[in-house]
């Protein structure tokens, strides 16, 4: 919640989302909902977001719903997120911001409605770089790649382990499901989609020997896309609610229902209506201006992004395009004139700005403005992701 899309906010869409989702959690009659990180879209989020998070959180604690489970993302701030914790216990809304001293604080067992234990949750936030691994002088990107990789498997199995043993203290064979923030190797992304590599370099991706065997089911956040992990069935990334960029319009987007009934997990996908529909429209002048007549005949309702391929040169091309949709449903978000990129080759061209580029992509061309030898690029760029890393990992409202 709070995230834009240039420029243009997207609170109205958060809001139909989360009225559809207390419209899904009385249908499907859910017992839990279990959210994987990512709340808001930075650390200081606005008044607005806030209100549309407690609001839900009411609304939802008023419900069937039983329980709710909210772990932090990247994202988050976990300051911001733990600050309520004990009042929201009340109203068994369950938050764990990060990690603390003791592990046995991520395991939640959860009661039924016969006040019996009925599921197990071990709700594992996003683990930071300083949460799971112990830097040493001297050490080669590889030895910190293989620490991640260890730390995060090791924090999962010591809180899979004590969630193990309170099962046995119980005496019922009563499920397990895990949380978790990461990205898992052979994970897919969209191009644009803004999804952060967690630690330097696109290290730090997970396998499946990093989840023990006793969890039920895994619901992953930080991929946007839907997808099942290693083609596993009861291992899942529900993806974002919404479009976070013009890559994913053409996304079917869902949330994920799980079913645990004898010795069997059910999973479901329920399809995530379209609040607010995205089109890219590319190619030359002819096909773009053919393809906005279109929308208009249709009256459509469309945020626009404009890829111009065309090899004419069109004057005021972000003009006259404006000026085709005037007074229509119709609004262009942005306008990439191709041609003029290609003309600006490694220079910056008059259309290109910062929303074009990832940090990565600037790093890039700081080293060939300042003429830095070809041998040092790869050192400098990981040195570079691992700060980058280290700064998105820092929690904002923290003291």
């Amino acid at each position: 919640m709070g995230r834009s899309l240039y420029g243009r906010k997207r609170y109205e869409e958060s809001a139909q989302f989360l009225d559809w989702l207390f419209e899904c959690i009385q249908q499907e009659q859910a017992d839990v909902l279990l959210v994987a990180g990512d709340i808001f879209d930075n650390g200081t989020p606005s008044n607005r977001a806030l209100e549309l998070y407690y609001r839900f959180l009411h609304r939802v604690a008023g419900s069937h719903c039983r329980h709710v489970i909210i772990t932090a993302g990247n994202h988050d701030s976990p300051s911001l997120l733990n600050a309520p914790r004990e009042v929201l216990r009340y109203l068994n809304v369950h938050v764990v911001g990060c990690v603390d001293d003791d592990p046995e604080n991520e395991v939640l067992v959860l009661n039924d409605a016969d006040e019996n234990p009925g599921l197990i949750a071990c709700a594992v936030p996003y683990l930071r770089d300083r949460d799971i691994r112990k830097a040493q002088a001297g050490e080669s990107i590889e030895d910190k790649d293989r620490k991640l990789v260890a730390g995060i498997r090791e924090h999962y199995y010591t809180v899979c382990g004590l969630a193990e043993a309170r099962r046995s203290e119980i005496g019922a064979n009563i499920p397990i499901v895990a949380l978790g923030h990461l990205f898992t190797a052979g994970g897919q992304t969209v191009e644009g989609d803004g999804v952060r590599e967690l630690y330097m370099g696109s290290l730090g991706h997970v396998g499946m020997d990093a989840f023990p065997k006793s969890i039920d089911y895994l619901a992953l956040g930080h991929l946007h896309t839907p997808q099942k992990v290693a083609g596993f069935t009861t291992l899942r990334y529900c993806g974002s609610p919404i479009p976070i960029s013009f890559g994913e319009a053409r996304q079917q987007k869902i949330v994920l229902s799980a079913e645990f009934t004898k010795n069997k997990v059910v999973v479901n996908e329920i399809t995530v209506p379209c609040f607010q529909v995205l089109e890219t429209l590319s190619g030359s002048w002819d096909e773009i201006t053919c393809r906005i007549d279109e929308l208009k005949e249709n009256d459509a309702s469309a945020w626009l992004e404009i890829l111009y391929q065309g090899d004419e040169i069109i004057d005021s091309l972000q003009q006259r395009l404006q000026e085709m949709t005037e007074g229509t449903g119709l609004e262009i978000l942005r306008i990439k004139n191709a041609r003029l990129v290609e003309r600006a080759l490694n220079r910056m061209s008059s259309e290109e700005t910062l929303d074009d580029l990832s940090e990565n992509d600037v790093f890039a061309r700081c080293l060939a403005a300042h003429d830095v030898p070809l041998e040092q690029h790869h050192g400098l760029t990981l040195a570079f992701q691992e700060i980058v890393a280290a700064l998105h990992g820092e929690d904002a409202r923290a003291e």
